[in-house]
């Protein structure tokens, strides 16, 4: 049994790509891994430059793109990770989400495995993402987009108040970024999770396309009894929207995955005047195109 499988889902960064895997194939430490890139039908010449430069990795190239959540499932399920109470025993002990815009230090992969071999009550795990610039990518730490804590954020009280506990949850504004926490949610661009936690939870739901399934995964694993945790000791850099800034779906795909995790999860919960002002909210934001999702849905959980 492998300690860690790697899942590396990408289109079109041909370049970051290249240097993610340089850093993924350098690592150090005492740790067995493998990794699985899934090529989302890239016309950059990705998957040639996968196939010539790096055959230690195994590569699966799709003939479309078919989103990030249905891609991770491809190469989780390469490792023998098929859905809740179907995971084969020689399955890794940990997956590990990684975007190809990311280039982590040679101990990191390391550091988080023995991290999470420390507490066994925590199911998932991301470190510190840095981006560019040196700030910090604030979705490495998020609180759950509940109807409350997004009102928070966008009304712009998160901002006039970010070192409260309450406002400041949607980015945990409120801790210190070097601080090791529980959060709610670790971002799926260097995502960890125990084997056991799978088994429980299950694969990412392909209702999402290309936002909100960290969200929804980090959300499964808290219901099966496992804890989320951000790990500041390991520093992860991260481009950020590489792929995405070329798609221009992005944005509606954002406020969609919003609308499904909010169906999903909260609606029952919400009263009908309020339930009606949050999809009022999100066709404002998501454009008359996500009409269609609201009165159709994707999901129906």
């Amino acid at each position: 049994m492998l300690d860690l499988g790697i899942v590396i889902v990408n289109w079109n960064t041909r370049d970051l790509l290249r240097a993610c895997l340089n850093t993924v194939f350098a690592s150090q430490g005492d740790f067995t891994f493998s990794v699985v890139v899934v090529d989302n039908a890239s016309d950059d010449g990705s998957a040639a430059m996968v196939s010539q430069e790096f055959p230690q990795a195994e590569l699966i190239a799709n003939a479309e793109n078919v989103g990030y959540p249905r891609g991770n499932n491809i190469g989780l399920r390469r490792l023998g990770y098929h859905g809740a109470r179907d995971v084969d025993a020689c399955a890794p002990r940990y997956a590990l989400l990684l975007n190809p815009d990311t280039e982590a230090p040679a101990d990191a992969l390391w550091k988080l495995i023995r991290f999470m071999d420390s507490r066994p009550d925590i199911g998932a795990a991301g470190p510190k993402l840095v981006l560019t610039d040196g700030s910090l990518d604030k979705a490495c730490r998020r609180g759950f987009p509940t109807p409350m804590v997004s009102f928070y954020h966008y009304s712009g009280l998160a901002k006039l108040f970010p070192r409260h506990r309450r406002f400041g949850r949607y980015n945990m504004t409120f801790a210190d970024e070097d601080q090791e926490l529980e959060v709610d949610s670790v971002v799926g661009a260097c995502m960890q999770v125990r084997k056991a936690a799978i088994e429980q939870a299950g694969l990412l739901d392909e209702a999402f396309f290309m936002y909100g399934e960290d969200l929804d995964w980090a959300y499964r694993v808290k219901q099966a009894g496992y804890k989320v945790w951000y790990y500041p000791a390991v520093t992860v850099h991260h481009v950020k929207r590489a792929a995405s800034s070329r798609n221009p779906k992005a944005q509606f795909e954002f406020w969609r995955a919003m609308l499904i995790f909010y169906r999903k999860h909260f609606r029952r919960g919400t009263l009908y005047p309020i339930h009606l002002m949050i999809l009022t909210a999100l066709l404002f934001k998501g454009g008359p195109g996500l009409w269609q999702e609201i009165r159709n849905p994707s999901h129906t959980a």
